[in-house]
């Protein structure tokens, strides 16, 4: 009985420290500068994509979260097609994983970057068969300028690469 109280007050103690420091701001770790480039994408960003049935337009989304330690980015917000990709340091290098509608998640890791583009490749430790499962392969985002990217998908469709496909988005305004 006396442990079930200590237990019980310890708890108690540990999530009114948590609640406490819930409104302070985390110390930020240090971020590799293609993340910290990343992180300039924080906002909603609108354009028109192809998915294959004709132009629709999309609109993407880009939070921080994690305190400051991850990018994520949302499109097709609120639909099944919903998919979500999350950015973050791995060991210094910019990675990601895709949460994809193939229902699959395939993680990739930068393969390159200049002052114009960050260059995202498969990363084959992610449980994905290529030859088997279809998926993201790889992702180019290119800074046209500070309200305007685009981005570039590589996929593997029953074991084939499909031709790349690009779209441009630019900055929603804020009103």
């Amino acid at each position: 009985m006396k442990t079930r109280i200590t237990t019980v007050c310890a708890m108690i103690l540990l999530a009114g420290a948590v609640a406490l420091n819930a409104a302070e701001p985390v110390q930020a770790r240090k971020s590799s500068p293609e993340f910290e480039r990343l992180k300039s994408l924080v906002g909603v960003w609108t354009g028109k994509t192809d998915m294959g049935q004709g132009p629709i337009d999309l609109t993407v989304r880009y939070r921080m979260l994690a305190g400051g330690s991850v990018v994520e980015e949302r499109c097709f917000e609120g639909t099944p097609n919903e998919m979500l990709t999350m950015y973050y340091d791995q060991g210094g290098k910019l990675a990601m994983t895709h949460y994809c509608m193939f229902g699959n998640r395939p993680a990739m890791t930068l393969a390159g970057s200049d002052s114009n583009s960050l260059r995202f490749d498969f990363d084959g430790t992610c449980g994905i068969d290529p030859a088997k499962e279809s998926h993201m392969h790889a992702l180019t985002i290119k800074f046209d300028d500070a309200d305007t990217i685009t981005t570039t998908c590589k996929a593997i469709m029953d074991g084939k690469e499909i031709e790349p496909h690009s779209t441009t988005l630019k900055r929603a305004k804020s009103s």
